[in-house]
C-alpha cells in the first residue's frame, strides 16, 4: 500500500497550537504516515507579505515540531522558485516521491475558496484526498463547488477536531498590544518570538 503523506501549507507567521491540532487530527483521522509542514515564502493569495522572515519562520516551525512524532518540515516552497501555488508544491513533492499518495490539509474556509486557486482542477487531480477541518461559519456549498470542480466531493475527507480559537493574526495583535499570548503557541516558539522581538 502506498504511503499516505499529509501536506499542510502556510506562512506559519507564527506557527501555533491550532496548526498542531489540525495536523494531528488529520494524521489520526486519515492514518497518515506523516505530515509535511510546507512553509510558504510569499503566499500568492494573501495581500500582505509575512511579517517574520522566512529564516525566522523556518526556525519557529522547527521549534513547534520538536518532539512531535510524524511531523516533518518541508522545504518544497523554499527550494523552488516563486510563485508558490499549492499545485506546484504537490507537483514538486510528487516528482521526488512518486510512490506516495498526498493528502492536502486545509480549513473549510480554504476549501470554499478553492476555485480561485491557481489551476484548481490540476490541484484536485494531484490530491489523493483533501482533509478539511470544518470551521465555524465557513461551511462550503459542496454542490456549488462540485459543479465547478467535478470530483471534489469524493476527495474531501472531513476532519473533526476540538477547535482552538486562535489565528496567527490574533497572536501578532496580542503581542503588539502587550497581551498574553504564550498559551497559544508552543513554549519554544514563544521564546523565539520574545528573543527576536519580531511582532512587537
Amino acid at each position: 500500500m502506498a504511503r499516505l503523506i499529509g501536506v499542510l501549507g502556510g506562512t506559519f507567521d507564527p506557527p501555533h497550537f491550532g496548526h498542531l491540532r489540525l495536523a494531528g487530527e488529520a494524521r489520526r483521522t486519515l492514518l497518515l504516515d506523516k505530515v509535511l509542514w510546507v512553509v510558504t515564502t510569499f503566499p500568492p493569495l494573501k495581500p500582505n507579505p509575512p511579517i517574520a522572515s522566512i529564516d525566522l519562520r523556518l526556525e519557529m516551525v522547527r521549534a513547534a515540531l520538536r518532539g512531535e512524532g510524524g511531523f516533518e518540515l518541508s522545504m518544497a516552497d523554499v527550494d523552488r522558485p516563486a510563485p508558490h501555488y499549492a499545485v506546484g508544491t504537490l507537483e514538486w513533492l510528487r516528482e521526488r516521491d512518486p510512490s506516495a499518495q498526498f493528502v492536502y490539509i486545509m480549513g473549510s474556509d480554504s476549501l470554499r475558496n478553492l476555485p480561485a486557486w491557481h489551476d484548481p482542477q490540476r490541484f484536485l487531480d494531484l490530491c489523493w484526498r483533501i482533509a478539511v477541518l470544518l470551521r465555524p461559519g465557513a461551511k462550503p456549498d459542496m454542490a456549488a463547488l462540485e459543479a465547478v470542480l467535478p470530483g471534489l466531493t469524493a476527495k474531501v475527507a472531513w476532519v473533526e477536531a476540538t477547535l482552538i480559537d486562535v489565528s496567527a493574526s490574533e497572536i501578532r495583535r496580542r503581542i503588539k498590544a502587550d497581551q498574553p499570548f504564550k498559551h497559544l503557541v508552543p513554549p519554544d516558539v514563544a521564546r523565539i518570538i520574545e528573543d527576536s522581538g519580531v511582532y512587537a
